[in-house]
C-alpha cells in the first residue's frame, strides 16, 4: 500500500486508512462509515472532525459513486496485492426497527425472534444501535425486563447493555419512577448468572450518571443483592463492576450504612485476603474505606477475625492508591473504636510499626498524614499503656521507638 499512489480523496480523514464504506455527513465531507461512527457515537462528538461545525442532523448518507470509485481502483491494482473491498450491506432503518416491534406483540415466539434479531442487528455498527436506540427499543427491552420471563429478559439484558446507550437513554431509564431499578434488583434476586452480570453491568452505568437524590434514595435490597454478586462470583468482569458501582453509590447518604447491614464487609475482606490484582485490591479497599466511616461498617470490620491484619498487610504492597485508602481505614477504627484491646492487636500485628515505615517511605502526602495522626493519637498508650506488655514493645524496630517518642514529645 505504501508503495502504490492512493487517491486522497479515497482516504478517511479521521483514521487515514482506505475508506470502504464512505458516508457524507450534512457538512458535506465523507468518511468511512465505521471511523465517524466510532466519532460521533462511541466517542460523544457533536463536531464534524474537519470543517468543525455542529452536527445538527448525524444521518450518514452513503457515498456511492466514491464507494464504486474505490472499488474500481482496488479491481486495477490487484497485481499489487489488492482486494476489492466487498459491497456493504445497507444500515438498518428506523422504519424496519419499528416493524420489528409490532411483529414482536403478536406472540411469544415472535417476541423471542424481534429479541434475538435486535440483539444481532445491534452488534453489527455503532449506527444500528443508534438506529435501534431512537425507534423506540430501549422502552420494549426495558418493558421485557420488567416482565421478566427469564429466557427473554437474558437476551433484553445483554441488548440493552451492549447498545451502549446514550446518557439521555440511561436518565429515561433512570427516571421511570424507580421502577427499572426495582426490576434490575429482582432480576439480581431471580435471574441467571448471565442475565445477573448484564444487571450489573446496565447498573453500572446508569448509576454513574444518575442524580443524587436517586443515589440517595437506593433500597437496602439492591446491596444485599450486590453482596450475593460478589458471593457467587459470577466473572471477574461482574465482580470488578459491582466494586465500581459501590465506589459510585456508596458516599451518598446512608448507603454505607445500607452497605454494612447488608454484610458487605466479611464479603470484601473475604476478597481481599484472596485477591492479587492491583485494581482490585485499590477497589475494594475504596469500598471498604466508605464503609468504614459509619459505625456500622467499623464494628463488621472489628468483628471479622482477619479485619485488621488482612487490612494492613495490603499497605505497601499494592499501589500508592491502596496504601492510602487502607491507611485511612486504620485511621477510622483508631479515632472511633480505639478500645484497649483493638489498641493492643494494633501492636501484636504489626500495624503501629508499619504506620511508623509509613512515614518513612515516598507513599503520598495524604497518607502520611493520616498515619502521623493514628501515631499521634495513641503514641502514649503504646509507650506507656500498662494493658501493653513491656517485653512486646522492647522487641519492635528501633524505627517504631524512635517514631512513638517523637510524637509523644509533639
Amino acid at each position: 500500500m505504501d508503495e502504490i499512489d492512493v487517491p486522497p480523496f479515497f482516504i478517511c480523514p479521521i483514521s487515514l486508512d482506505l475508506m470502504k464504506d464512505p458516508v457524507t455527513l450534512s457538512t458535506g465531507i465523507t468518511y468511512d462509515r465505521e471511523s465517524i461512527d466510532k466519532w460521533l457515537f462511541s466517542g460523544n462528538k457533536t463536531v464534524c472532525p474537519v470543517t468543525k461545525q455542529f452536527i445538527s442532523d448525524c444521518e450518514l448518507v452513503p457515498n456511492h459513486t466514491l464507494r464504486r470509485l474505490i472499488q474500481s481502483w482496488c479491481t486495477l491494482n490487484a497485481c499489487h496485492g489488492i482486494q476489492r473491498i466487498p459491497t456493504p450491506k445497507p444500515p438498518i432503518s428506523n422504519a424496519q426497527i419499528t416493524k420489528l416491534l409490532h411483529d414482536a406483540t403478536k406472540s411469544p415466539l415472535q417476541q423471542m425472534k424481534c429479541l434475538r434479531r435486535l440483539r444481532s442487528i445491534a452488534s453489527a455498527n455503532a449506527t444500528n444501535k443508534r438506529c435501534i436506540e431512537s425507534s423506540g427499543a430501549v422502552e420494549f427491552l426495558a418493558s421485557i425486563v420488567s416482565d421478566f420471563d427469564s429466557t427473554a429478559a437474558d437476551e433484553a439484558l445483554n441488548t440493552l447493555y451492549n447498545l451502549q446507550l446514550s446518557q439521555a437513554a440511561l436518565r429515561n431509564l433512570m427516571g421511570r419512577n424507580g421502577d427499572f431499578l426495582v426490576s434490575l434488583t429482582t432480576v439480581l434476586q431471580r435471574g441467571s448468572f448471565e442475565s445477573r452480570a448484564y444487571a450489573v453491568f446496565l447498573l453500572q452505568s446508569m448509576l454513574e450518571i444518575a442524580d443524587p437524590m436517586q443515589l440517595i434514595g437506593l433500597r437496602l435490597e439492591l446491596f444485599v443483592q450486590l453482596v450475593r454478586v460478589l458471593c457467587d462470583k459470577i466473572s471477574q468482569q461482574a465482580s470488578k463492576a459491582t466494586l465500581k458501582l459501590l465506589v459510585t453509590i456508596s458516599p451518598w447518604g446512608r448507603n454505607m450504612i445500607k452497605a454494612a447491614e447488608a454484610g458487605m464487609v466479611p464479603v470484601l475482606i473475604d476478597m481481599l485476603l484472596d485477591s492479587a490484582q492491583r485494581r482490585t485490591c485499590e477497589l475494594i479497599l475504596t469500598v471498604l474505606d466508605e464503609v468504614c466511616r459509619c459505625a456500622e461498617g467499623r464494628s463488621e470490620l472489628l468483628n471479622h477475625g482477619a479485619g485488621f491484619a488482612v487490612v494492613s498487610k495490603k499497605i505497601l504492597r499494592v499501589s500508592r492508591v491502596a496504601n492510602q485508602r487502607a491507611v485511612r481505614i486504620l485511621w477510622s477504627i483508631s479515632k472511633f473504636c480505639a478500645s484497649c484491646n483493638v489498641l493492643q492487636e494494633m501492636v501484636q500485628l504489626g500495624i503501629v510499626a508499619k504506620l511508623c515505615l509509613v512515614l518513612q517511605v515516598e507513599c503520598g502526602h495524604r497518607t502520611k498524614e493520616k498515619a502521623r495522626e493514628v501515631l499521634k493519637l495513641h503514641a502514649r498508650v503504646w509507650m506507656n499503656s500498662p494493658c501493653i506488655p513491656s517485653n512486646l514493645l522492647s522487641i519492635l524496630p528501633d524505627i517504631l521507638i524512635s517514631c512513638l517518642n517523637l510524637l509523644v514529645q509533639v
